[in-house]
């Protein structure tokens, strides 16, 4: 992959889910790749996928309150 493909600060599409490592469990299991590993901060957790045309999709878990 190019290097700045691999770079974050581009629009991307974000879904919110409830359980990240269930959902990015299922996906693995269904092929897909992700760019990274889930990464937790105060906000929550996320994880960076492509989708077949090369736009980057984030999976996102607020955090909880």
């Amino acid at each position: 992959m190019e290097a700045y493909r691999r770079r974050g600060g581009w629009n991307r599409i974000e879904l919110v889910v409830d359980d990240i490592a269930a959902e990015v469990r299922r996906l693995r299991s269904a092929g897909l790749k992700f760019r990274n590993d889930i990464v937790t901060g105060p906000g929550g957790s996320q994880i960076l996928l492509e989708d077949p045309s090369g736009n980057v999709i984030e999976l996102f878990q607020p955090a909880v309150q």
